[in-house]
């Protein structure tokens, strides 16, 4: 690797944008161990459709090995069209700096969701956790069951379906990241933190590592579709052992012992994604699908409900996602960028100043992906800090936000 790819990127910002290749970045919204993810357009692109640039971390780029899985997982990503799964754009290279770039998704992570549902004290509601769980396991079944221009299966097993991974947009819609990726994640070293936080949503046959298929994902979305129905960790231990140990034994309480809205026909549903016998699972993502599907019809469940809690939960982070992409989207906002070392020269000198200087500082991220999120933030509701709410849900996310001492 080149030295400069240890060199800080400027991300840029939305007001201020940076080039990036044949891109331009308008600053830094999301980082975790693997890479940092910047809002993003195409130079020149008089649309502004935008983007987000999803660029391995350069300490990670010195691993031959995981560069060339990042890039070949990439392309498989390519031919990943599904509603229910993010579009990947482009895999390229730029200057040393490895990357994936994928349509931009405004909205939040479900692991943000759960944290701001216990923040505020509720749930998310049965319709909506029963909606979100259908449309993860229409995206995956897309993935299980896509063949190769030849009609041959590609056996294709996303292995790390999680919280973190799974990304509601303002506009309701329900999207799973990096599924491209995924298997090249899971082949990685857990030295680097690509494992820390993944055993609570692995099935028990991935936790034996024996061989694997789709239904470890049925598996591993059950356990999403529990921890939203419940708000509690439905895997959890003092150690990894003990962890991993939990995840053996598949004990699974029904969701009904901590939420009374919970009816029996879904506790069922829950009961069969998550048996610990491969057999008795749903035998596919879609048949899990179905079977979500067939229980929204009795919620009378409008889509449009899952925008409006989306928003309703985050309406400060809204609110200035609408002023930010309404800024990067602008063309206008491009200032003598679409330079580096394609674009045409300018037809006259131009009065402005040069191409804006990097930046010296990025705007926080937003909320850790599970890994990281043991820091606890303090507790939002204006109620008494401390108070202890009998009929609220506690347990694991309740403990992610008690005070600080």
């Amino acid at each position: 690797m080149t030295e400069r790819t240890t060199d800080k990127l400027a991300g840029g910002a939305p007001n201020d944008p940076v080039p990036f290749g044949d891109y331009v970045l308008f600053g830094l919204i999301a980082r975790g161990g693997m890479a940092e993810v910047y809002r993003a357009r195409r130079a020149g692109d008089e649309r502004g459709k935008l983007l987000a640039i999803k660029v391995m971390r350069p300490q990670l780029a010195r691993e031959a090995r995981f560069v060339d899985m990042f890039h070949r997982e990439g392309q498989l990503a390519l031919v990943l069209r599904n509603r229910c799964i993010v579009e990947t754009v482009e895999v390229g290279n730029f200057e040393g700096r490895h990357y994936i770039a994928m349509e931009y998704i405004g909205g939040r992570d479900l692991t943000q969701v759960l944290r701001r549902c216990q923040e505020t004290q509720q749930r998310v509601p049965v319709p909506h956790a029963v909606y979100i769980a259908a449309r993860i396991a229409e995206g995956l079944h897309f993935a299980h069951t896509l063949v190769d221009g030849e009609g041959r299966p590609l056996n294709i097993v996303n292995r790390d379906v999680s919280p973190s991974n799974i990304r509601l947009s303002y506009d309701g819609d329900v999207k799973l990241l990096d599924f491209g990726i995924a298997q090249a994640l899971m082949k990685f070293t857990s030295e680097i933190g690509v494992l820390k936080g993944k055993f609570s949503y692995m099935s028990p046959e991935q936790i034996r590592g024996m061989p694997l298929d789709a239904r470890t994902d049925v598996f591993s979305t059950g356990i999403i579709l529990h921890e939203m129905l419940t708000t509690e960790k439905l895997f959890r231990g003092d150690t990894e052992f003990a962890l991993m140990e939990k995840v053996r034994k598949a004990e699974v309480p029904p969701p009904s012992t901590f939420n009374r809205r919970v009816t029996p026909e879904l506790d069922a549903v829950v009961a069969k994604a998550l048996a610990r016998d491969v057999a008795d699972r749903y035998q596919s993502a879609a048949a899990l699908s179905a079977a979500l599907d067939g229980l929204i019809a009795s919620y009378r469940f409008d889509p449009k409900e899952l925008r409006q809690l989306i928003r309703q939960l985050f309406r400060k982070e809204y609110s200035k996602e609408l002023e930010e992409t309404s800024q990067s989207a602008d063309p206008r906002s491009e200032p003598e960028l679409m330079t580096p070392s394609e674009a045409p020269a300018p037809p006259a000198p131009a009065p402005a100043p040069a191409a804006p200087p990097p930046i010296v500082s990025e705007p926080a991220p937003p909320a850790p992906p599970p890994a990281a999120i043991a820091a606890p933030p303090p507790p939002a509701p204006p109620a008494s800090p401390g108070a202890d709410d009998g009929d609220r849900p506690r347990g694991f996310w309740g403990s992610l936000f008690k005070r600080k001492r």
